[in-house]
């Protein structure tokens, strides 16, 4: 049996070279092995002490607590204001700051010179 243009009339009209390209593509497409990479000692120790490093950090991160509201430090919590509430005209001007994380955070407030300050 002969391939023949009169047999197969896609040859005719260039159907062999878009044949020929398809096939060719999808040869080209077909995954390469991947090749190790090579490291020296001093890079093995310094990956090694890196992947210690970033152990140590997520023991550390893991083993905080979510802050308490009552900071001893002062400081109010990380994350986003959720909402602000201010109360005055009462015995204990404040203004309270709700955090995304759930806890809350108040300023006492005082009117100095006809402005309310709270801090």
């Amino acid at each position: 049996m002969t391939i023949t243009p009169q047999r197969f009339p896609f040859l005719r009209n260039g159907g062999a070279l878009v044949l020929l390209s398809s096939a060719w593509l999808l040869a080209a497409c077909q995954p390469k092995v991947a090749q190790p990479i090579k490291v020296d000692a001093g890079q093995q120790q310094r990956l090694n002490q890196l992947e210690l490093k970033v152990q140590q950090l997520e023991q550390k991160l893991n083993a905080t607590t979510p802050r308490d509201p009552a900071d001893r430090d002062g400081k109010p919590p990380a994350g986003p204001v959720k909402s602000l509430t201010l109360r005055s005209g009462s015995d204990d001007d404040r203004l309270r700051i709700y955090w995304a994380d759930g806890s809350s955070s108040d300023l006492p407030c005082t009117k100095e010179q006809g402005t309310l300050v709270c801090g």
